[in-house]
This record gives C-alpha cells, structure tokens and sequence, in this order.
C-alpha cells in the first residue's frame, strides 16, 4: 500500500492536479481505504492537528515569508537591471564580457532571491535580448541564463537551505534516537549556510571560467560589442551600485553566521534593506508594496499548503510502515552507504523533473533522510549534495524547469534545441562540483566546523 500511494500521487501529479492538494487528497483516499479495510490505523491521523501546529510555531520557517518578501521586493526595485546595464557598458570591448556580467548578475540575483523561475525569467527579460543584438551564439546566451538563474538552489542565504535545514534537522534527531543517541543534536540553518557558500561560490567561478575559455577559444561565439557613447559608465558609478545588493547579502549572511541574528531576524534585516535600496532607486510606492506583499503571500501561501499537504502524506506512508520498508530497502543495497546514497541521488534527479524543489523537500528527504543519516553521513554534506543535485536536474534536458521557464520569454526564433545545447556545459560543471565534493567532503564540512565549533 505504501508503494501504491507514492505511485497514486505520481500518476496524480503527471495528470496535472495541484501539487498540495494531489498530497493531501491521495493520502486522505488511502487512509480511507485502509480504516475501511482494517489495514490501516487512524490514530496516525490523530496526529495531523499537532503537525500543523508545529508548523504554524515553526520560528525557522517564519523566516521563508520575509526571504520571498525580500527577493521579490529586490526584483521590483529595477536594481538587477541597472547592474546589468552598468556591468554589460564596462565590460563592453571584451569578448565574452556581457556573458561575464550576465553570470554576476544571476549569481548576485540568486543569492538575494533564492527563487529559481524568479531569477531565469528576470535575467531572460533583461538580458537575452541584450545578448541576441550583440551577436551572441544562442545557445551560450541561453545556457549561461538557465545556468545563473538555478544559483539561487546553493548560494546562500537561499530559501532551498533554509527548508533543507528544517527538514534534515528532524531527520537528524530521528536517526540519533533510533541509534540510541538520547541527547540528539540538530542542524541549523547557519551551518547549512556555511556549508554552502565555498561549494556555491566555486560553483560561480567554474562557470565564469567556462565563459572565459569560450571567449578566449570561439571569440565569434561571444563577441566584443562597440561601445556607444551614451553607455559609458565609470567604475565608481559601478561600485554604487553594488554597494547596496553587496552590503545587504554581507548583513543578512554575516548575522547569521556569526549568531547575531537567527534566520527569521536576518531576514526582517533583509526586506527592511531591500525597502531601503528600493526607496533609493526611487521604485517604492504603495503600488510597488501592494504588488510585493501580494506576491510574497502567494509564494508563502504555496509553501505552507504544499508543507501541509506533505505532512498528512507522511503520516499515511508512515502508518501503512513506508518508513520501514524505505530502510530495509537502502540498508539491503550492495556498496552500503554509498550504494544507498547514490540509489538516493538517482531518484531525487529524476523527481526533479516532476516535483519542485519545496516537494522534494517535504515529501521524500523526511522518508530516506533518517536511513543515511543513520549510516553515518554529514548532514550538512548530505544538504549541499541535495541541493546541487537538484539544482543540476532543474538544468537538465528535456524536462529541467529552467528550461521551461526561459522557453516562457525567449524570442519565438530561438530554437528549443539551443536551450538544450547551451545548458549541456554547465550540467557538465555540475556533474564535476558533485564529483568533487564527493571526493573533498570537508569542502561543505570545513567552514561550518570553524565557525561552530
């Protein structure tokens, strides 16, 4: 029956029905059926009223709201824009130099916004028709968008983590108890955040390089631009405008990591910042408020009833003893931990191509988090793996949702066949940052163990 379910709300999902409601629906259904059939018992239900208090007392995911206030708010305030425009005139003569300032830009943008389709269709907006008139190669212009835009999966602060953390902090403590661990420790957002930012950061650089390396060998795929003379801009002016997104993401990051602030205070610190920068742009107004706080609910409203879903769907995988099959199953993989967590892996990719992130999230790490916990691996190494696995499904042909996204804006003469070839390089660059964190696990593990210990 547990089998049945997950495939049910599969089956439910592909159909195209809501995510949350697909969760909740299919569980309540197979609950029934189990009550009616003797096979099920409905005190696992019993406990759905106290899940959802934990969710509404949840101080960790109060921080999720103000994050999507603050990206939302950053987005409307017109700064990625100016960014764009002043970064693209200074680096105008150099071949590949729009390229290099696209991919600052989506890197700065994804660490504000944490939200993937938010950031590849802004970058999409502003930047593919920039790219297009400046002869770039469709499919190099294409892919380094997708590629920026999917940032917002492992540069911190990112909403990703955030979840991840609550998530894996649960599965932390369940793991510890069931090896007998009485005092179990947890796994906060900071050391998710720390664990991140050196594997985030690398990844910015690989992909810059890439770029550099296709301006330097193919110059006719990433060409210099004429400078025009009313796109001249000086550096200092540059510097101005960085200041802002800068000293905001150094304020928010810093607080937390240092233990100033908790994450949902850093966050207040961070839409109060982007308030600011946007009243300095002069793109605040009451309808500017009105439409961010409108689309913040939106987005806040998603991620609680697909949280709230998720919970009623655990509860009967639970009951019908999902978890325990779940365990035998990746303890009886050959290769122990590392067959398991590579089955893991595997399936976790391919869901990315059905599920969102915030689903995967609440509905499979709770099920196979506890089992390779408890054989001994890192939390905080286990969460960055799953976010750039993740993070290089939503790249991935044909069903990456980035690619969906920007197929959404891109000009009708752009072939959904360059989409895909643009992305193949970085997917390639994905592919070597999970190789080597697998190999180098102290590159997630190291700060978080300095900053915390």
């Amino acid at each position: 029956m547990s089998v049945s379910l997950f495939i049910a709300v599969g089956m439910a999902l592909l159909a195209g029905f809501p995510v949350a409601f697909t969760l909740a629906g299919v569980a309540l259904i197979f609950a029934l059926l189990g009550i009616l059939t003797g096979t099920f018992d409905p005190a696992f239900l019993g406990a759905f009223p106290s899940r959802i208090f934990g969710i509404m007392t949840n101080e960790t995911l109060i921080a999720v709201p103000v994050f999507v206030f603050m990206g939302v708010m950053l987005e409307r305030s017109k700064l990625a824009d100016q960014l764009l425009q002043a970064l693209a005139a200074l680096m105008r003569r150099v071949p590949g130099g729009l390229g290099l300032a696209v991919m600052l830009v989506g890197a700065l943008m994804a660490a504000s916004t944490g939200i993937v389709g938010a950031t590849v269709v802004t970058m999409g907006l502003l930047s593919l028709p920039s790219m297009l008139k400046n002869k770039y190669d469709p499919s190099i212009a294409t892919g380094s968008i997708c590629a920026a835009g999917t940032l917002g999966q492992i540069v911190p602060p990112s909403i990703v983590l955030i979840l991840l953390a609550d998530v894996l902090s649960n599965a932390y403590q369940q793991a510890q108890l069931s090896m007998g661990v009485f005092s179990p420790e947890t796994v906060s957002v900071g050391e998710l955040f720390a664990g991140a930012l050196l594997p985030g950061l690398m990844l910015v650089g690989l992909y810059m390089l890439y770029l550099v390396a296709v301006a330097f060998f193919k110059p006719s795929k990433m060409p210099a631009a004429e400078q025009e003379p009313d796109t001249r801009v000086s550096l200092l002016a540059l510097l101005g405008l960085l200041a802002g997104p800068m000293l905001l993401i150094v304020a928010v990051l810093g607080s937390i990591l240092v233990g100033l602030a908790t994450p949902t205070e850093a966050a207040a610190i961070g839409a109060t910042g982007a308030m600011l920068l946007a009243l300095i742009q002069k793109q605040l107004s009451v309808e500017t408020l009105r439409a961010v706080v409108y689309q913040s609910a939106r987005v806040s409203a998603m991620v609680f009833m697909i949280l709230i879903g998720a919970s009623l769907f655990s509860l009967v995988f639970r009951g019908y003893g999902g978890d325990e099959y779940v365990q035998s199953l990746l303890s009886a993989l050959p290769g122990g931990q590392v067959g398991a967590l590579l089955i893991v892996m595997l399936a976790l990719f391919l869901l990315g191509f059905i599920l969102d992130f915030i689903e995967i999230t609440y509905v499979v790490i709770p099920i196979v988090g506890p089992v390779l916990l408890a054989m001994g691996i890192d939390p905080v190494w286990l969460a960055v793996m799953i976010a750039i696995n993740l993070q290089t499904s939503f790249l991935t042909p044909p069903f990456g949702f980035s690619l969906f996204y920007l197929r959404g804006v891109a000009p009708p003469e752009i072939a959904t066949t360059s989409i895909y070839r643009g992305v193949v390089p970085f997917i390639a660059i994905q592919l070597l940052m999970l190789g080597l964190l697998s190999l180098w696990p102290q590159m997630a593990t190291w700060l978080p163990s300095v900053i915390y210990s």
